[in-house]
């Protein structure tokens, strides 16, 4: 776990220290676009953190290289290279993006691009653990892989719309993904791609956490899609890692568990991590094709603007999607963790419910004043009308005079 903590560690300074500079840069060059009609800020902002990010992967990932620790990992150079040549292609896509608001197709076409890289490389989805089930061949397991990470990709940087959002949502599910994969190699076989899942996500989480400071609201710089693309690939694959290494039997008999739930887990919890960015991503692909409009056409109807539109504040509306990614990512790793099993549905109960109450506050809030207004008489006069009149009556006794006083012409 020390190495683990030292390698986000080292993410999150470096990550830091080249934010701030790249804040610097982009305020002095003016290197931000005009504001859009979608957006909330109000004040033109560097949208380059995808670069800072970018350097806190290459010097985590040169640090853990010198790690023995993770030797298992570098053992197979093929697959670390791969990680970083897709990340720097998605990154330099993601910044042409910001800069120069590059056509969709243009856009899918690198994240294509880079999924099939990885893929390639043998980052990629060779069987599901559902009873064991192996993937056909290695065309399907290419489709499969380069479909995973482009949805992750888009969905990810669909809810990028608020000051911190996008950051302290990744913190939240890498940590319960780090979490999981790091207790299921301790507990299973150490010498397995298990590593290399704990170690992205580790990264990861120490990216998210060092660029968080500037990116908090009020934000001073943004990832932009550069940034975004990053931290969803690097979710992808560390998820992608663990999905499909895992043998049922073995995994269940370790952890006493029937042989139903530990089929399913390594799909559920990256899902369940990822849910609220799904969730968006599906309604938004969906109201666009009913308007005949391209499933990448920008709107301003995600559901972090829906939370602004019910009444939210900037900051209650992250720290709600914060809330629903913790309980259902958090309910999901309970699963794996307590005993009996039923708790974490009593968890993710209680918590869903918690979540939807403060959701829908501003709702019952308003529900409340429109009740209280249509119960006021139309007649009734209010006290503070009361006072003005007797003004309004002096002033048009002062304009009535002033008509009288003067000479007809």
């Amino acid at each position: 776990m020390i190495q683990y903590g030292i390698v986000a560690l080292v993410a999150a300074v470096v990550t830091f220290a080249l934010s701030y500079v790249v804040y610097k840069i982009g305020r002095k060059y003016r290197l931000h676009p005009e504001i859009r009609a979608r957006d909330v800020h109000t004040n033109p902002t560097p949208r380059l953190g995808g670069v800072a990010m970018f350097g806190g992967v290459l010097v985590a990932i040169a640090v853990a290289s010198r790690i023995p620790f993770f030797e298992i990992v570098f053992s197979q150079p093929g697959k670390i290279w791969a990680i970083v040549g897709a990340a720097f292609i998605i990154v330099a896509i993601g910044v042409a993006d910001d800069l120069l608001d590059l056509d969709w197709m243009i856009k899918l076409a690198g994240q294509i691009l880079t999924a099939g890289l990885l893929a390639w490389q043998g980052v990629a989805i060779a069987s599901l653990p559902i009873g064991g089930l192996t993937i056909g061949s290695a065309w399907m397991s290419l489709a499969l892989t380069v479909l995973a990470i482009v949805f992750v990709m888009n969905a990810v940087n669909f809810i990028d719309g608020l000051d911190g959002l996008v950051a302290g949502v990744t913190i939240i599910a890498n940590s319960v993904f780090f979490l999981y994969s790091y207790l299921v190699v301790q507990q299973t076989s150490p010498n397995n791609y298990f590593n290399l899942a704990s170690l992205i996500a580790a990264v990861t989480i120490g990216i998210c956490v060092g660029f968080l400071p500037l990116n908090f609201h009020p934000a001073k710089l943004f990832m932009g899609d550069g940034g975004a693309y990053l931290v969803a690939l690097l979710m992808a694959t560390s998820a992608i890692a663990v999905t499909g290494q895992i043998d049922p039997v073995v995994f269940g008999a370790t952890f006493g568990r029937s042989s139903l739930l530990p089929a399913f887990l390594p799909i559920l919890l990256p899902v369940a991590i990822l849910i609220v960015p799904f969730l968006d991503f599906a309604l938004a692909v969906t109201r666009r094709l009913r308007a005949g409009k391209s499933p990448f056409s920008a709107d301003r109807k995600h559901l972090h603007h829906r939370l602004l539109d019910m009444g939210h504040s900037h900051l209650h509306a992250v720290l709600i999607f914060y809330a629903w990614t913790a309980v259902l990512s958090v309910g999901a790793l309970l699963f794996f963790v307590v005993k009996p099993w039923y708790w974490a549905l009593v968890f993710i109960f209680v918590g869903l419910v918690v979540c939807a109450v403060l959701t829908l506050a501003p709702l019952s809030r308003r529900k409340v004043v429109e009740a209280a207004a249509q119960s006021t008489p139309v007649d009734q006069e209010s006290p503070i009308r009361a006072q003005l009149d007797p003004l309004d009556e002096a002033a048009d006794d002062v304009v009535l005079d002033s008509h009288l006083d003067k000479e007809p012409t």
